[in-house]
């Protein structure tokens, strides 16, 4: 399991271009931070579905003449990691069906926190599952015939199914995009000359040349057709908010726009709040690149202590996350990072970072400042300690193995071997955000969950997450020990 958290997924959606498979090509290239393990688009031309998935890195998967192959004028995509189900191109994004209602395609960015027992309730009712991941409960639903002769079932299926979502469907004739009534997950509209761009976030919009129109309301549905577009909301009467403020914190990148605020700006001033709430003597302040380095600047600013770039990342390293050994592990921590040992030595330093879930690796950057001369270091966390895990989509590990759960601030800062280690207060971190407190999920730090979920299923997500570790690390073990030819 990774020492940070993983992305989960991002999704993109767009109606009315003739290049419609490029831009989501182009989109989903601006999304890839959302997801590393697959990715997929597919199009329609107003009669035929057409689609390409594929494990990996999305110029991995769409090379030669593929995007050429996917004609139409409206298309969806996804890029992936995997929450629940495993780690295969058959859980690969986006899924389609062929059924009574038309082909229908859906993308899903989120996590459902009553899918298996939705999902023993379809297969007593004949539903086969053809994967392991809960959007395919999603797409069961949506094909399900209706008595009442309705021919969009979408606010029916979304008032069943419960947690974090946010949708972007495509019919023979129609795009959509939902979220759920809480907006747990960001998605955001965009304009393209006549068509119109569902993303997750902003920046996809920015890389394609779309004009930001606005975000999709939580419990809202939009539908765009040949008419234009068109809103519903499916949950008129909920009114209770929680957007994953670890979007914020982490996963989105600095160059989105969420809730009318610039992500870069919110980071730099949870820097700022963390230098007032915990300031320190230091010479130089270090960031962890890249997810620390708004952070570090706002300290910087806000104390006056001058901001080094110390730390040197190597871009072409895979993800330390995925190695089948503790020692590779390590390994790979100090490869993806290297230090500039000048700046470093005989100095006080202070390091941002954006979190410390397992503390694996802030101890290896702790001991490489130390081995190149450090004379202290200091380290600060742009977010509150991480106390429980997510059941909405991020891939927290299990709760035990959070550092901050069995383990005091102290006890922290000696296994980092750290002078002083001290955390942004949740109230800070809500400030910068310049929202209301009562906006924001913020469950992983003080386990106050928006919606309700049954223990046993949040363990047998775990066991998953276990299983596809296991299955990565000898996967990679295996092709580690194999001779290639170069």
């Amino acid at each position: 399991m990774a020492n940070y958290p993983k992305h989960y997924c991002g999704v993109f959606g767009i109606y009315g271009h003739p290049n419609a498979a490029e831009l989501t090509y182009y989109g989903l290239y601006a999304l890839q931070h959302r997801g590393q393990e697959s990715a997929g688009i597919v199009t329609c031309d107003g009669k035929k579905f057409r689609s390409h998935l594929g494990m990996g890195l999305v110029p991995q998967i769409f090379k030669g003449e593929v995007l050429h192959e996917l004609v139409g004028h409206m298309a969806i995509g996804h890029t992936r990691y995997s929450t629940t189900g495993s780690s295969e191109v058959k859980n690969a994004q986006p899924m389609t069906v062929d059924c009574y209602r038309g082909q229908i395609g859906i993308a899903h960015n989120g996590n459902l926190t009553n899918a298996y027992e939705l999902r023993d309730e379809l297969e007593a009712q004949g539903s086969i599952f053809q994967t392991t991941v809960d959007s395919e409960i999603i797409l069961h639903l949506l094909a399900q015939p209706d008595a009442a002769g309705d021919t969009n079932n979408l606010a029916k299926a979304m008032n069943r199914i419960q947690g974090a979502y946010s949708l972007v469907i495509m019919t023979e004739k129609e795009l959509i995009g939902a979220r759920d009534p809480h907006g747990f997950r960001p998605l955001c509209i965009g304009k393209l000359g006549d068509g119109y761009v569902l993303s997750s976030e902003t920046t996809a919009l920015d890389l394609i040349q779309a004009k930001f129109v606005r975000e999709v309301e939580p419990g809202e549905i939009v539908v765009i057709n040949e008419k234009g577009i068109t809103s519903i909301q499916a949950f008129p009467d909920h009114t209770k908010r929680a957007f994953c403020i670890f979007e914020y914190v982490y996963f989105a990148r600095p160059d989105s726009i969420i809730m009318d605020r610039s992500v870069y700006r919110a980071r730099v001033e949870m820097g700022r709040q963390l230098a007032r709430e915990n300031p320190v003597d230091a010479d130089i302040v270090v960031p962890v690149p890249d997810s620390g380095n708004c952070a570090a600047l706002g300290f910087s600013l806000e104390s006056g202590i001058p901001y080094e770039m110390a730390y040197v990342r190597n871009h072409y390293v895979g993800r330390s996350f995925l190695q089948p050994s503790q020692l590779i592990r390590d390994f790979s921590v100090r490869v993806k990072l290297n230090l500039v040992k000048e700046l470093v030595d005989g100095k006080r330093v202070l390091i941002v970072d954006d979190s410390i879930v397992r503390g694996t690796t802030c101890k290896t950057r702790v001991n490489a400042l130390k081995e190149a001369g450090a004379k202290e270091v200091h380290v600060r966390v742009s977010c509150p300690p991480h106390r429980y895990s997510c059941v909405y989509g991020i891939d927290f590990p299990d709760r035990n193995k959070l550092m901050a759960v069995n383990h005091s601030l102290e006890e922290i800062a000696k296994y980092l071997d750290a002078d002083s280690l001290a955390y942004l207060s949740t109230k800070g971190m809500i400030a910068a955000t310049g929202q209301p407190a009562d906006a924001f999920c913020t469950a992983c730090y003080d386990g106050n969950y928006p919606v309700p979920y049954d223990s046993s299923v949040n363990k047998h997500i775990m066991e998953q997450r276990r299983q596809r570790e296991e299955s990565l690390g000898e996967t990679l073990l295996k092709e580690a020990q194999e001779p290639k030819l170069l």
